[in-house]
């Protein structure tokens, strides 16, 4: 059984009909005291934009459900309240059929890591490719997605624009459900790990589609075991990726702007595990721990300043810095959060 907590009749009319087509049964409650002796049993619990708070000692809703017309507000409500996922309705309604379909019979899915920088030029490509790199390297089924449509696409970080396989572009339109399996086989692998990028070429593209991300990480995250998704700095990446992600990993620079900079990026992040690493470099002047207090984030790790590296991502040898010791050593601490951050 679905909850839907609303006062909207619109939103109750959109939500039924959806419901209604994945073949669920729905529950609905005007307010919070009214949904309160319904809550923890319900399968999934979905809170209308109109909800501003949640019944003492109740678990976070499932999933906060809008209006288009909502804009800012709605993902400020998410982060308040706690919610796993938004909906932005209708454009959503495909992915929260599929969504509460799974509800109802769940199954084992992967992790979703996000790798999101604190500022600009701060090293989240590198330090995705490198946990990508690494968790493949201990045998994992890792899919390194590539979450930024202006970053000029990391398959040239990769040196694996040859490479055959699907890219964003060939997934335009595909929306709900995707075959994991068929998914998986169709993408572009190396070093052990598949990768989904957008095309390092000069070419235009439309961006990103709500529909085609939902139904691109479902398929992930039931194909892999650790989907490690390289979040843009946009706010439309943010949205798209980051409310799917399990755990979220933010990289800056030990400097001051760097710090300002990720305090005001977390205000957009949704309310999941997020950990900071902060990168070394010839221009670091703070200490990370310090940094880390400043912000509000534990210290997941350290990012080794190494030598050439920017040199070798221009060059499309990213890969060979990622064998270091000291690489393998920042991996091992960000992918096991209970180990030494170094």
């Amino acid at each position: 059984m679905t909850l839907l907590v609303t006062g909207s009749a619109v939103l109750c009319g959109e939500v039924e009909r959806i419901v209604a087509a994945a073949g669920g049964q729905l529950r609905t409650a005007a307010g919070l005291a009214e949904a309160a002796p319904f809550w923890d049993a319900a399968a999934a619990v979905l809170v209308g934009s109109d909800i501003r708070g949640l019944p003492p000692r109740r678990r976070a809703p499932a999933v906060l459900v809008g209006l288009s017309g909502d804009g800012e507000s709605l993902w400020q409500l998410a982060a308040a309240i706690g919610a796993e996922r938004v909906a932005v309705l209708p454009d959503a309604s495909v992915w929260l059929a599929e969504y509460l379909s799974r509800s109802r019979a769940p199954e084992a899915g992967g992790f979703v890591l996000g790798i999101t920088g604190g500022c600009g030029g701060a090293g989240a490509t590198t330090a995705a490719v490198w946990l990508a790199q690494a968790a493949a390297r201990h045998g994992t089924s890792v899919l390194l997605v590539d979450g930024d449509p202006w970053g000029g696409g990391m398959e040239l970080v990769l040196a694996a624009e040859e490479t055959a396989g699907l890219r964003w572009p060939d997934l335009a339109g595909a929306s709900g459900s995707i075959d994991p399996q068929q998914f998986r086989e169709a993408l572009p692998r190396i070093e052990g790990f598949s990768f989904l990028s957008w095309p390092g070429t000069r070419g235009p593209h439309a961006g990103m589609d709500a529909g085609t991300v939902a139904g691109v990480l479902d398929a992930a995250r039931r194909g892999y075991e650790l989907v490690i998704v390289d979040i843009g700095r946009g706010r439309e990446a943010q949205r798209a990726f980051a409310w799917d992600c399990d755990r979220i990993v933010v990289i800056a620079p030990a400097q001051l702007r760097a710090a300002v900079a990720t305090a005001r990026l977390l205000q957009d992040l949704p309310p999941v595990e997020t950990a900071l690493v902060i990168r070394r470099g010839a221009g670091a002047a703070l200490d990370g721990a310090l940094i880390a207090e400043s912000v509000g984030l534990p210290l997941g790790a350290i990012m080794p300043d190494v030598r050439g590296a920017a040199a070798a991502t221009e060059l499309g040898r990213l890969l060979d810095t990622g064998r270091q010791g000291n690489v393998r050593r920042f991996a091992a601490a960000v992918l096991d959060p209970g180990g030494d951050p170094g």
